[in-house]
């Protein structure tokens, strides 16, 4: 009988030969991810840190992006604690503000690499899987004895194969995607599982699988994971990760598999998630017409160079709508420098868009766009729930980056393929 991803990996992470669904296995991860959180977790353990120091240096990653730059004295309190903790122990992956959302940084800087095994204290750490990591999130509790221990233990999940066939036709994007498969499957009907992707990916940008896997946790995925190929072995080339530092690892063929769902890609169109619910899915056609009161493209779902591009062309010539506000967030500084070298930005502006530096911001309500009661945002990240945007007397919808910018230009919710 063969195995999943999930088995191979949690196996070799154990340190075992073999395991299976439900076994409760005690693994030593790669990396530790933590970002604005990492005051509240060394918090947890500060006397046992000052005691017995950290278990291993390179383990914790941590990425200052969720209120960046601080917005409060709370806030600002917390990021110099953090800087502190990093100066003490001599930490070499450290990124303070204005680096990027933690995720695309991450990938960006070649932490996630193939067949090695990531936890996070932030439910988005599934978005690793894009380049075949087990990559998955945890709680600040946990996250606290991991730097003290490096181990902790996972349950291993049973796995949905998911089999996509053909291609997606333009402005349709894997937002569109992943949003009928969460739509399809429930936001709890992969819960403790593992997502695996199978059948035509290479027709999937990687910046499209991030995007994919950023989603896996709203359906309730402990891991969204794509396999390894030519497309992904290029990237991982261009960022300076060398073959030889990496293995690869795959389901194989003969693997049992809880569910298997197929997909037509040539049949998925323009989708938005309504309010409250991610799974709350319908077809653009459906909404037209809504007011909308804010736009909002970036986040770690949708803020990488071709979701601003994708934007950029739609508003090409056009302005925004007088009654709504377009707020673009790019991912990373990287993502940030590189639309500015092509023009997308000054674009961007030019349609009458307001750029926010590189981070978390709006999508979790913190600051720079939170919503005022009664308005309706349309939204590129990855959750809508009641309240997430500041006010629980708000709407947000979820969409593509393409419905984001149609609808910003006509100030309601739009068909993008209209702008075609």
């Amino acid at each position: 009988m063969g195995q999943t991803f999930a088995e191979k990996i949690l196996a070799r992470k154990s340190e075992k030969n073999r395991v299976s669904p439900g076994q409760i296995v005690t693994v030593k991860p790669d990396h530790l991810l933590t970002h604005d959180n990492t005051a509240a977790i060394i918090s947890k353990i500060e006397a046992e840190l000052n005691k017995y120091g950290l278990h291993r240096r390179n383990l914790p990653i941590i990425v200052l992006d969720h209120v960046t730059p601080a917005a409060d004295e709370k806030t600002a309190a917390n990021h110099k604690k953090i800087r502190e903790f990093v100066r003490k122990f001599n930490l070499p992956n450290f990124f303070d503000v204005g680096q990027g959302i933690c995720h695309q940084v991450v990938i960006e800087r070649g932490f996630a690499r193939p067949g090695s095994l990531i936890l996070g204290s932030d439910s988005h750490t599934c978005s690793y899987g894009a380049l075949g990591v087990f990559a998955t999130g945890i709680d600040r509790t946990e996250a606290a004895s991991l730097l003290l221990t490096g181990e902790t233990w996972l349950k291993v999940p049973e796995t949905i194969q998911i089999s996509i066939r053909g291609a997606l036709i333009p402005p349709v994007s894997a937002k569109d995607l992943i949003l009928h498969i969460i739509g399809q499957i429930g936001a709890d009907g992969a819960n403790y599982k593992a997502v695996e992707f199978h059948g035509d990916i290479q027709f999937i940008l990687i910046s499209d699988r991030i995007t994919i896997a950023n989603m896996g946790v709203e359906m309730g995925a402990k891991i969204a994971v794509f396999p390894i190929d030519d497309l992904s072995k290029k990237y991982l080339t261009s960022i300076g990760v060398k073959p030889e530092t990496y293995e690869a690892v795959w389901a194989d063929d003969n693997a049992v598999f809880s569910e298997r769902i197929d997909i037509n890609l040539a049949q998925i169109v323009p989708v938005v998630a309504c309010p409250h619910s991610v799974d709350n899915i319908k077809p653009v056609t459906d909404v037209e017409g809504l007011e909308i009161h804010q736009c909002f493209l970036g986040t770690c779902t949708n803020g990488r160079l071709n979701d601003l591009e994708i934007a950029a062309q739609i508003l090409k010539g056009k302005k925004v709508h007088p009654n709504t506000r377009l707020i673009v967030l790019p991912a990373s500084n990287q993502v940030y420098l590189e639309a500015d070298e092509k023009g997308i930005l000054a674009s961007l502006v030019e349609s009458g868009a307001v750029i926010l530096p590189p981070g978390c911001g709006p999508c979790l309500g913190a600051h720079q766009g939170v919503l005022a009661p009664g308005e309706r945002c349309l939204s590129t990240a990855n959750r809508n729930f009641k309240g997430r945007m500041g006010t629980p007397d708000a709407e947000i919808f979820l969409a593509s980056p393409a419905t984001a910018a149609s609808s910003a230009i006509h100030g309601k919710l739009t068909d993008p393929r209209k702008e075609l």
